[in-house]
């Protein structure tokens, strides 16, 4: 053992350039050095285990304070841990007050300080009438703003139109994060069943709100990412725009790259979400796009709420999947089916999603960055039961399924997490994710 340090070895380490046998020495929380496989005997011997850096997930609902009886940051960033994931950022809605100004963003702070087993950094809001708030909550640390183009479920987070969002870009230098759907080709349908659901919230919307979001990041010369992409149509619109010099990227989640139309039955409305799941043939669209890089980041929009909001049909029922826990083994199963390798997986959930908020010691495994490693079985599989789930409501599309890949062990920045005492961080932007 070197000494003051621990060391982690095992015979396929992920690192930045690929995946091979690495002795990971850890000094102080951080990792010191990435040593060949065989240059000490010391430490701990992964065995067949892979050792991947910690995920990332930049989307995920919270909910606490104020609807916390949905979520809370105990729950949420257990779930999270037992996923492999180490850093969350928490959007500024479910919680009630959203996160829109700095008073709500030190509300927010105080509930979760103390319980987060994870590290864990927010996302503000920007909404109509607080253009003048955003570059204090900016400087106050959060990692951008989130807006929605549409409806957002929840009265106290209105959507902005597209004016509101240039201008909100145009009072700061931020990273604006956006649902993209456009209001004007939705028609929210009073009742109904999936393909009724389906129906209402067409491929083309995405599309169009796309290109508007993209030409407001070009007209302002700010950075838009586009959220939960489910349309693999909405692609044309992102690569043009990026073609012409606007900065702007996407993300989609592991529901869009798992699941299908084509599978869900009418009244299952554990599958609804917003966009909507599509079919088995826009899904092989979206892992084009991966693979060639215009998508680059898959994170969970981790969304959960108690039971009895997902009865009904899909008019009234809640939409969101609560997938925090489950997204790693989600997307190795589907990626690793297509010959994708764990690398890859571990730039889309991990270093992608670090390097948009600009956390560029998280979300890989070099010497410097923060020592958050997961152990993960790519070899294990087995049947999901919900009630495995540490969310705090464990309704979830994936029971029953049968999912590759086992997280053995997380470690955040060196210690493990054991679910029991909470370890976690809050971060701040200003400062590259120092703690507060």
């Amino acid at each position: 053992m070197i000494a003051g340090s621990a060391v982690l070895r095992s015979g396929r380490v992920v690192l930045p350039d690929g995946e091979r046998p690495a002795a990971v020495v850890i000094r102080a929380g951080r990792i010191a050095a990435v040593e060949p496989y065989s240059s000490t005997p010391d430490g701990e011997d992964l065995g067949d285990l892979a050792l991947l850096p910690g995920l990332v997930d930049t989307h995920v609902h919270v909910n606490e304070p104020g609807r916390t009886e949905w979520e809370g940051f105990a729950t949420a960033t257990r779930a999270a841990a037992a996923g492999g994931v180490t850093t969350v950022i928490d959007m500024p809605l479910n919680s009630i007050p959203p996160t829109v100004d700095v008073d709500a963003l030190e509300v927010k702070r105080r509930a979760a300080a103390g319980q987060c087993h994870v590290d864990v950094g927010f996302w503000g809001g920007a909404v109509p009438g607080n253009a003048g708030e955003l570059e204090a909550l900016h400087a106050a640390g959060v990692f951008g703003f989130k807006a929605f183009l549409i409806d957002s479920g929840v009265p106290e987070f209105p959507p902005v139109d597209i004016i509101e969002l240039a201008a909100a870009m145009r009072a700061v230098d931020a990273l604006f994060v956006v649902h993209a759907e456009d209001p004007s080709l939705v028609d929210q349908p009073a009742s109904g069943g999936y393909r009724d659901f389906v129906a209402s919230r067409p491929p083309a919307a995405e599309t169009s709100a796309v290109a508007l979001a993209a030409a407001a990041a070009y007209q302002t010369g700010r950075r838009a990412h586009i959220l939960h992409l489910s349309a693999a149509g909405a692609l044309a619109p992102l690569a043009e725009a990026r073609r012409a010099g606007a900065r702007v990227s996407a993300e989609t989640c592991p529901h869009y790259l798992s699941l299908a139309a084509e599978e869900v039955a009418d009244d299952a409305t554990e599958f609804k979400c917003c966009p909507p799941i599509r079919s088995a043939a826009n899904r092989d669209g979206l892992w084009r796009a991966l693979a060639d890089g215009l998508i680059e980041c898959v994170v969970s929009d981790h969304s959960p709420c108690p039971a009895d909001l997902k009865a009904g049909d899909f008019a009234s029922a809640w939409g969101g999947i609560a997938s925090v826990q489950l997204g790693l083994r989600v997307v190795w199963t589907q990626a690793r089916a297509r010959g994708h390798t764990l690398s890859d997986v571990a730039g889309w959930m991990a270093r992608g999603p670090a390097d948009l908020v600009g956390l560029r010691h998280k979300g890989r495994i070099e010497v410097g960055a923060d020592a958050d490693l997961v152990a993960f079985d790519p070899d294990a599989s087995a049947v999901v039961d919900a009630s495995d789930l540490h969310h705090r409501h464990p309704v979830t599309p994936y029971a029953g399924r049968t999912l590759r890949g086992s997280v053995v062990r997380t470690w955040l920045r060196g210690e493990v997490v054991d679910g029991s005492t909470p370890r976690g961080r809050l971060l701040v932007r200003d400062h590259g994710g120092v703690p507060t």
